[in-house]
C-alpha cells in the first residue's frame, strides 16, 4: 500500500502573544494522496500561510499529528526532519528567491550542494531541468536578465532538482501578469499529470485554483470546504486577499 503524501489529523496551531494565546488552526484534518493537485484558498487571517509552513516542515503544530510520507514529523529531530524535507518536498515561492549574483544554472543547482553532489553532476542536472522548463539557452544568464515569469520557471526547476514527490507553492503567480500566470500554471499541470508530482499551492485567485483538481478552503482556522474544484460553490471560490 502506498503511503499518502500528507496525513494530518486533528491539527492545532496556537501562537502565544503578550495579549494571550491566539488560535490559528483549529482541529484541521486532511489527507493528500500521491498525484493530487490541491489548491488552498482562504481570506487573510484564515490560517493558510501557517498551514503551508507546517506542511513544509518550516513550523510545527501545537497539537495533532502530521505524517509526511508515513513519517511522523513531530517525532523527528532537526537533522532527520531536514533530510525528510529535502528528500520529499520542493518549494516554490511568490518572490522567486533566486540568488541575484549567481547565474541560472547555479541557482537551480544550489540544493545539490547541500547533498554533496560534485559540481559537474550538479550542472548537468541543472541544465537538464532548465531545458525542461524552456530556459536551456539562458543557463549562463543572471536573474535580472530574464523576465519575472522566466524567474519563476527557474524557481520551479530548482524545486525539482532533488526529485521531490511533493511541490509546495505559495502564491506562485502572485507577482506575474495574467498571460504569464497561465503559462506557469500549465507547467504545474504538466508536472502533475505527466510526471505524477503531487502539487499543493496557496492562491487567492479563483482562476488559478481552477487548474487544481481539489480545493481546500480555510476560514477562521478551520476547513470549510474540501472537495473537487468543479463542485465548489461560488462562495468557496471567491477571491481572497
Amino acid at each position: 500500500m502506498v503511503d499518502a503524501v500528507i496525513t494530518i489529523e486533528n491539527l492545532y496551531k496556537d501562537y502565544v502573544t503578550e495579549a494571550g494565546t491566539v488560535p490559528v488552526l483549529k482541529d484541521v484534518s486532511i489527507t493528500v494522496e500521491p498525484g493530487e493537485f490541491v489548491a488552498i484558498m482562504g481570506p487573510s487571517g484564515s490560517g493558510k500561510s501557517t498551514f503551508m509552513n507546517i506542511l513544509g516542515c518550516l513550523d510545527v503544530s501545537t497539537g495533532g499529528r502530521y505524517l509526511l510520507k508515513g513519517s511522523d514529523v513531530n517525532s523527528l529531530d532537526r537533522d532527520e526532519l531536514a533530510l525528510l524535507r529535502n528528500q520529499v518536498i520542493g518549494f516554490v515561492f511568490q518572490g522567486f528567491n533566486l540568488l541575484p549574483r549567481a547565474n541560472l544554472e547555479d541557482n537551480v543547482a544550489l540544493p545539490l550542494i547541500y547533498r554533496g553532489v560534485k559540481r559537474s553532476e550538479r550542472l548537468a542536472k541543472s541544465n537538464e531541468l532548465l531545458a525542461k522548463v524552456g530556459l536551456g539557452k539562458y543557463a549562463k544568464s543572471r536573474p535580472n536578465q530574464i523576465s519575472g515569469g522566466q524567474q519563476q520557471r527557474v524557481a520551479i526547476a530548482r524545486a525539482l532538482v532533488n526529485q521531490p514527490q511533493l511541490l509546495l507553492a505559495d502564491e506562485p503567480t502572485g507577482n506575474l501578469d495574467t498571460r504569464t500566470s497561465k503559462e506557469i500554471m500549465a507547467l504545474f499541470s504538466h508536472l502533475n499529470k505527466s510526471e505524477g508530482i503531487t502539487v499543493v499551492l496557496i492562491t487567492h485567485e479563483p482562476d488559478i485554483a481552477m487548474h487544481a483538481n481539489r480545493l481546500v478552503r480555510l476560514a477562521d482556522g478551520k476547513i470549510v470546504y474540501d472537495g473537487l474544484v468543479q463542485h465548489a460553490s461560488a462562495e468557496h471560490l471567491e477571491p481572497t486577499s
